[in-house]
């Protein structure tokens, strides 16, 4: 990906929090209509680095994506690591827990008057943004924290499913490196000399 001049970046950073999404979406339709065709126009990150190597280089972003990959003198293996839905749901209300009892609370407050800025739209914050003017009991704030989490999670799962080189397996070390070995058949140093 090429670099992006800063004055650019700053600058659609800047119309974005003036205008919204709907400006950013209309933006990369008349500067760059073939990412707009076949891009995530709902996902702002995306559309703000397409407008951002279209207005740095008067190409579409899409001509850099679809470059011939270099080649490489090694084989890449993908390995997702999956949890019963069960456990992955107790690891993100404990991790909710913990983040709480490190301070997310006290966080938020200090970054209450950015709130509007785009990366802080995100969960957990959005939540206790909630609370702080008023919307949402504490307790119920961090409730629903853990359900977007979950949430999150799960479209996360859905996404990394569609790629069928990745080999699934539950995140235990001998069952990956299992995988790994079998991968070509031949029998790889570990790492971690276990």
């Amino acid at each position: 990906m090429p670099v992006i001049k800063p004055e650019i970046r700053e600058k659609i950073n800047a119309d974005l929090e003036w205008e919204g999404l709907e400006w950013l979406q209309k933006e990369v339709e008349k500067n760059d209509p073939l990412y707009y065709a076949k891009g995530e126009i709902r996902n702002p990150q995306r559309l703000m680095r397409a407008l951002e190597v279209k207005l740095s280089t008067g190409r579409s972003i899409i001509e850099f994506q679809t470059q011939q990959k270099k080649q490489r003198d090694f084989d890449i293996i993908k390995i997702g690591l999956e949890l019963p839905k069960e456990q992955l749901h107790k690891n993100i209300n404990g991790r909710v827990d913990a983040m709480m009892k490190a301070g997310l609370l006290d966080e938020v407050k200090k970054l209450a008057p950015h709130k509007k800025l785009n990366a802080l739209q995100t969960v957990g914050y959005r939540e206790l943004f909630g609370h702080l003017v008023g919307d949402l009991p504490l307790a119920d704030a961090v409730e629903i924290i853990k359900i977007n989490t979950r949430q999150y999670a799960k479209r996360q799962m859905t996404w990394f499913k569609k790629d069928e080189e990745v080999k699934w397996c539950s995140p235990d070390y001998d069952k990956v490196m299992v995988m790994i070995r079998g991968h070509d058949g031949s029998k790889l140093s570990d790492p971690l000399n276990r």
